[in-house]
Formats: structure tokens, C-alpha cells, sequence
């Protein structure tokens, strides 16, 4: 199969959460994060997420560190998220100095996209939701939030830049406009620009009671709008954002499988937060993980799990995991 393997940067580093805002573990560098990169199997790619790790003032330098390791850019995070100004929303702001500040917060990104020869941005719109009952109009938001990413994406597309829009159910606001597939493939359809397309974060949609592989059947169906892929592992309650196959073996196979399947030819990024845990080793263990799965799907052939889906027999299914997946 020969997947492309990408980290988002800050993954390697010192995650913080609510709890421990300085986090449990000493601060690392840039240089020494894309070493610990450089040194993991396969991995050519890198995310950055802008104002933490990228901005206006060092694209040249993060591109020269790149190139120094061997990495690629290959997908660009507006911070749309971590700032007090984007509290209330971003596109979907009641406050239209804000919705115009997230539009050029997204073309800032794509400038230093193109400057990175980076040709996506990897949209999370977080704080674009709302908290409680009665406290949002959520037909004149979501209209915003629509002419926000139309607004942002026609910019892009000048510029060979693609968009990447990565739903998640809750947190930090309760609700998310972008909370599941479904919500992100209206989106997408209503706005039928051919650069805009989804992410899927396993663990998004494992918490938002998804099965990633029908997931990722609705985004081809929906006209190939599969973009990227996030990886990690959670008990479905929340984004626990841990090692990959920590807790799931079959889903993680079949995600591969209806990947190859579909023909999905983007990367396939580490998005975790090992909060307490060695991050090089826990990112590392996941690209291992969807290593190994590659190799057995690659020894069963694609043809086998074809066929083995065309019985739709539960027992015939176990069966081939004892055999094939639990060695």
C-alpha cells in the first residue's frame, strides 16, 4: 500500500490540558521535535499549526528546517481555536470583526502554504458552536460559518490550496457546527467548490459513535471529498487522542481497507496528545501500529476482505480475525 505517514508537530512536544496548563512534561524545541520526526519509520510529512509553530515571520526558516530533516509541509492548522478572540466563534461570530479577522487569519495561512509548497490547510474550526439551549441562532450562524470558508476557499483556490474541514462532536464549545460526517458533507455540497473537502479524525468520529469506514464510503460518495486523515485511539465518551490500536484492532483494519478501497491518496498524520506519556515514543507507536495493519492487508489482499464482506456473516468474520489480525 505504501502509506505517507505525517505528524503534527506538536504532538512530540509538551501537551497541556484544562487540568495543567504548563503540562506534565519539559518543553522541546522545533529542532528537536523534527529530529525525533525524521527518526520514525516512514514518516515524510509534517502539520504546523499557525502562530504555534509557523507565522508570518519564519516561513522561511520552518521551510529550511524542513528541508534540513528530510520533512515535508503537508498540511497548514489555522489557529482558530487557541486565541481569546475566537471565544465566541470564528467564521460563525456574531461579531463580523470577527468573521472577518478568521477570513484573513485562513488567507494568512495560505500564503505561507503556498510559500511552504503546501498545497492544504487543515481547517478545525473549534470554538464555532455554541454551549447552551436557547443561546445561538444556529440558521444565521451557520450561514456565516458557510460564507466564512466560501469567502476563505475561493482565495485558496487562486493559490492551488485545498481545504481540509475536520469535524468534532463537542469540546471546547458543547456543541460543534462541524460535528459529524454528515454535518461536514451538507456543508461541503452546499458550498460545491472542488478545494474543499474533510479531514476525518479517527477519534472524532469514534466519539461521535461513527464507524470510520462508513465515514469514509459517505466522503467518496459525496464526490471524493476525502482530503486527510487524523489518527488516534479513544473510549468513544471523549477526545482522549491516545496511541493508535490502544483500543481498536478490526476498525483500524477496515479503515485501512475502505481507504485503499476508495482510493485515497493523501496523508496519514499522528494527531495525539500524549499528555504524561514519552511523546516520540507513543507517535511512534502508532505509526507502527498502521504499519503492521498495512502489511497484513497487503499480505491478505484486498481481494479476500472483498469477499469476506460480501458474506456478511459475523462468524466468518471473527474467524478471519483470529486468523489474520492475532498472531
Amino acid at each position: 500500500m505504501s502509506l505517507k505517514y505525517s505528524i503534527i508537530l506538536g504532538n512530540l512536544g509538551n501537551t497541556c490540558d484544562r487540568f495543567l496548563s504548563s503540562g506534565y512534561k519539559e518543553e522541546l524545541d522545533k529542532d528537536t521535535m523534527l529530529k525525533q520526526a525524521s527518526q520514525i519509520n516512514r514518516v515524510k510529512g509534517i502539520e504546523l499549526v499557525g502562530t504555534w509553530d509557523i507565522d508570518e515571520t519564519n516561513v522561511s526558516e520552518m521551510k529550511q528546517k524542513l528541508d534540513d530533516f528530510g520533512l515535508k509541509c503537508v498540511s497548514i492548522i489555522p489557529d482558530l481555536f487557541s486565541q481569546k478572540k475566537w471565544g465566541k466563534g470564528s467564521f460563525s461570530s456574531a461579531n463580523s470583526d470577527i468573521r472577518r479577522a478568521a477570513v484573513a487569519e485562513v488567507n494568512t495561512c495560505t500564503d505561507m502554504a503556498g510559500e511552504m509548497n503546501c498545497d492544504l490547510l487543515n481547517i478545525w474550526p473549534g470554538q464555532d458552536g455554541y454551549d447552551y439551549a436557547l443561546c445561538a441562532d444556529y440558521m444565521e450562524e451557520r450561514q456565516w460559518f458557510a460564507e466564512g470558508i466560501r469567502e476563505s476557499a475561493r482565495y485558496a483556490a487562486k493559490k492551488g490550496v485545498r481545504f481540509a474541514l475536520e469535524y468534532k462532536l463537542k469540546e471546547p464549545r458543547t456543541h460543534s457546527y462541524l460535528a459529524r460526517a454528515a454535518d461536514t458533507i451538507l456543508l461541503i455540497k452546499e458550498l460545491d467548490m472542488e478545494n474543499v473537502g474533510a479531514c476525518i479524525d479517527t477519534g472524532h468520529a469514534f466519539a461521535a459513535y461513527e464507524n470510520v469506514g462508513e465515514s469514509i464510503a459517505l466522503f467518496k460518495m459525496a464526490g471524493d471529498k476525502l482530503f486527510h486523515m487524523h489518527y488516534n485511539d479513544n473510549y468513544n465518551a471523549w477526545d482522549d487522542d491516545m496511541i493508535v490500536g490502544s483500543l481498536r484492532l478490526t476498525e483500524f483494519f477496515e479503515i485501512l481497507f475502505w481507504l485503499k478501497m476508495t482510493n485515497y491518496a493523501g496523508w496519514h498524520s499522528m494527531d495525539q496528545y500524549p499528555y504524561r506519556e514519552d511523546g516520540y515514543g507513543a507517535i511512534k507507536s502508532s505509526v507502527l501500529y498502521l504499519q503492521k495493519l498495512e502489511s497484513i492487508l497487503e499480505s491478505v489482499g484486498m481481494n479476500a476482505v472483498e469477499e469476506l464482506i460480501k458474506k456478511r456473516d459475523p462468524i466468518a468474520t471473527s474467524e478471519f480475525i483470529r486468523t489474520n489480525l492475532i498472531k
